[in-house]
């Protein structure tokens, strides 16, 4: 695993564990069919330490430890996973993404993302009728929080994302899902009957298409919509309870990335601790 790993990058210990798990679950089924005899032979199995990540940082932050010098490649990875955009700079992606000539659905894809929180998996599962007008919410349907069955969350539709979604389904190509493909595309091979969803792959290259050329280009992928939500709600102390809510399988480790960004709970806190305490001399504490 450590030498060939996968798309040329090593398998991370947590993948290493959930392997072993599925490769465990079809020994145990082969034991109940009488194709295997004996338990699940895991003894002795070492795992590798997992790293644990980096909080989440600003633009300016990361570019301060880059301009140091000495990361590696990969230590620079992960900064740039970690980066969380400010509401300024989410506007202005958002502007420069609007005057691209893009597919249609892309700029509305972008901004659902900044509004939301949604990973890309939720949003190309989203349907039209999921998106509440009157109500200010949105459905988004969820595939990690719960096994053997599939959950729901809603998350709040901001006016900005309300007004851009009214001018996308005014002008969507039909279907049941949000984020679909018109049924003609320049330059492309395909032929559409129907409007289709947009697939992972083509949204992935779409992302990337709509920030080549510019500063924003460094940004890996639709996550960092997510990591900025979650970062942006927390610094202007939204409760937690309702990030959670929101975000949908909440994990204390990603909790631990940006709690560092309630800059005002964290000092109410430790005010109902030592808030009231005098200050000591020096020449009296001798």
């Amino acid at each position: 695993a450590k030498k060939k790993g996968f798309h040329k990058r090593k398998l991370s210990p947590v993948t290493l564990r959930k392997e072993a798990a599925s490769f465990r679950a079809m020994w145990n089924w082969g034991v109940k069919a009488g194709l295997l005899t004996g338990p699940f032979p895991n003894q002795g199995l070492v795992y590798p330490k997992t790293e644990e990540k980096p909080p989440f940082q600003t633009w300016d932050e990361i570019q301060r430890q880059l301009g140091r010098g000495g990361l590696s490649a990969a230590d620079e990875k992960a900064l740039w996973d970690s980066l969380f955009l400010t509401v300024p700079q989410i506007q202005e992606i958002l502007g420069h993404v609007r005057d691209q000539e893009l597919q249609p659905f892309v700029y509305p894809m972008l901004c659902f993302a900044a509004h939301t929180g949604a990973r890309r998996s939720e949003m190309l599962r989203c349907r039209v009728t999921d998106v509440d007008f009157e109500g200010k919410r949105i459905l988004i349907r969820e595939k990690k929080r719960g096994r053997g069955h599939r959950t729901t969350r809603h998350v709040p539709l901001s006016p900005f994302l309300g007004d851009v979604l009214r001018q996308w389904f005014a002008a969507h190509p039909g279907g049941v899902e949000v984020f679909c493909q018109q049924l003609f595309i320049s330059r492309s091979r395909a032929k559409r009957v129907n409007p289709t969803v947009a697939t992972r792959n083509e949204v992935h290259d779409h992302f990337h298409r709509a920030l080549q050329g510019s500063k924003w280009a460094k940004l890996r992928g639709w996550h960092v919509f997510r990591h900025s939500f979650a970062s942006n709600c927390a610094a202007r102390g939204v409760d937690q309870r309702l990030i959670d809510a929101w975000m949908g399988h909440q994990t204390e480790e990603m909790r631990k990335r940006y709690r560092h960004l309630f800059p005002h709970h964290e000092q109410a806190a430790l005010m109902t601790v030592f808030g009231q305490a005098a200050p000591v001399s020096m020449a009296n504490s001798v």
